[in-house]
């Protein structure tokens, strides 16, 4: 029985599953990975439960804007999860006024122009 289970665990490895808005699940199909989702708020939490318990992913990856509509009981369990490990990217929508700031600085330097980022 415990065979049957290590078994089940390392065939769900080797798939990759990608949850989020339109941008990170289609930049993540134009390189090839199939299991793209692309979920508006209602649907990211049922999303990411199915996924997690579906038992057939290693690694699924999900925007940060996922990761606030999931329920705080289900998030501490995922967070906790090896098996499948999630992990949450930021969103490219969701910049800040420091990073705006720290891409004109890298701008300047590298290229040595000036960008506006109001």
């Amino acid at each position: 029985m415990s065979e049957q289970i290590s078994k089940q665990k390392t065939d769900a490895t080797g798939r990759l599953a990608i949850v989020g808005e339109r941008e990170l699940a289609i930049g993540y199909r134009l390189i090839g990975i199939d299991d793209t989702f692309i979920v508006n708020d209602e649907e990211a939490s049922k999303k990411i439960q199915e996924l997690y318990s579906s038992g057939e992913f290693g690694l699924i990856i999900a925007s940060d804007s996922v990761r606030s509509k999931i329920p705080s009981k289900f998030l501490s369990e995922i967070e906790g999860s090896i098996e499948p490990l999630i992990l949450f990217l930021p969103s490219l929508k969701e910049t800040t006024e420091e990073d705006k700031e720290s891409i004109a600085a890298l701008a300047k330097r590298v290229l040595g122009i000036n960008i506006e980022t109001s």
